[in-house]
């Protein structure tokens, strides 16, 4: 995989592990009791974005790692062109 290939592999996971990890932890207004007024009552307590982003970078990282040593190893073996 050249540098390009694994840029490009990572962006694409990271993008899709921040999409898994957005919805874990969240809380809505309604379920603290605590409504702000002229904001959805489903909208988040706290967003927790800094960590949610840096769950989505160790993921990322990982499939990234995981692609270079195992995937493409493999397509190139049963015949596919990189």
């Amino acid at each position: 995989m050249n540098l390009v290939g694994g840029i490009v592999i990572f962006l694409i996971s990271w993008w899709i592990c921040l999409l898994v990890v957005l919805p874990i932890g969240v809380r809505g207004q309604f379920e603290d009791g605590e409504v702000t007024d002229g904001s959805e009552e489903g909208a988040p307590v706290s967003h927790m974005m800094p960590k949610k982003i840096l769950w989505a970078t160790i993921g990322a990282v990982l499939c990234t790692v995981l692609a270079g040593l195992v995937v493409v190893p493999l397509i190139r073996v049963y015949g596919g062109h990189i």
